[in-house]
């Protein structure tokens, strides 16, 4: 075989080894994130779909005085194996995209280096990637969080609702609902999300003349929790419209129509505060389990190198 054809070889298979390396932390990364999160996420939801609680705290002192305390974790099963597979895609993807913006710019400029709007590109590939797993898990997850508590329960677990929503409309309009303003949501908060954590990874790095495998532990939980706030404030309103659509009946029970119209019956009950009722706890929530992603994920990352 020829040299040539050998060095490609090699390049392909290195390439799908970094490829499993980075699915594979992107998956420890996913699961912290689901831990961490999830009783952070039931308030959030609560407080986006119904004008019930009037704060964080009295949706959450609610649900822990008539739901128990392990209502916080409702609807965690789909979310802990699809949000792994989630993360995994999301990783992956960033990764793949990156190192196809390095490729070329090492063929037009002769440095592999990615220009920030790149990160912010390559995070947007991996957002929108990911929509095709991540816009039926939500749903999934947000109508299992949102059912009422008891008698008036309407899901008996995760694949009943997936039949059921899937027989109201259909694998389209049924489970896949919502997935429109759910591609932008994706891509605007992965593109931010990974944008902010590669930005604060190399600025530490330039900064202490370091590389970035020598980065703390901590450092790292910091600048992935700072990524977390900064995906959140960037696509809060997209997430809003998501979780009202989401949770909207079906026929006759159907209040939004479209995705313009969810933004346009929001502006005109709730006007700008419309869009971030629930963003306290997201917030709160965004700082400890982005991190843990990050931190996960890195530590996989290099205990796999």
């Amino acid at each position: 075989m020829a040299d040539v054809d050998i060095r490609t070889l090699e390049d392909q298979n290195s390439s799908w080894k970094q490829t499993g390396k980075d699915l594979g932390s992107g998956a420890a990364g996913g699961i912290a994130q689901v831990l961490l999160g999830q009783p952070f996420d039931i308030v959030k939801v609560r407080l986006q779909t119904t004008n019930t609680y009037p704060s964080a705290l009295s949706c959450a002192t609610s649900i822990f005085r008539n739901e128990g305390p392990l209502a916080f974790y409702k609807g965690t099963l789909t979310p802990l194996i699809g949000i792994g597979a989630c993360v995994s895609v999301q990783f992956g993807g960033f990764h793949y995209a990156r190192r196809a913006f390095e490729e070329r710019n090492l063929k037009s400029h002769g440095k592999p280096g990615l220009s920030y709007s790149q990160y912010y590109a390559a995070g947007a590939f991996a957002g929108i990637t990911n929509t095709v797993l991540s816009s039926p898990i939500e749903h999934v997850r947000i109508r299992l969080q949102a059912q009422p508590h008891g008698p008036g329960k309407l899901y008996n677990g995760p694949l009943d609702c997936v039949q059921k929503l899937s027989a109201h409309g259909g694998l389209l309009k049924g489970l896949y609902r919502g997935t429109a303003v759910t591609f932008l949501r994706e891509a605007q908060a992965y593109g931010v999300w990974f944008l902010t954590f590669e930005y604060l990874m190399n600025a530490d790095a330039a900064r202490n003349n370091i590389s970035r495998s020598e980065i703390s532990t901590p450092k790292i939980a910091l600048y992935g929790g700072l990524a977390g706030e900064m995906l959140w404030i960037s696509s809060y309103p997209f997430d809003v419209i998501k979780s009202k659509m989401q949770t909207d009946g079906f026929g006759t029970e159907q209040r939004y129509k479209t995705m313009r119209d969810a933004f346009a019956q929001t502006w005109a009950t709730g006007g700008m505060r419309g869009f971030w009722r629930g963003i306290v706890p997201t917030l709160v929530r965004a700082m400890p389990v982005s991190a843990g992603t990050f931190a996960v994920a890195e530590l996989t990352m290099r205990a796999m190198s």
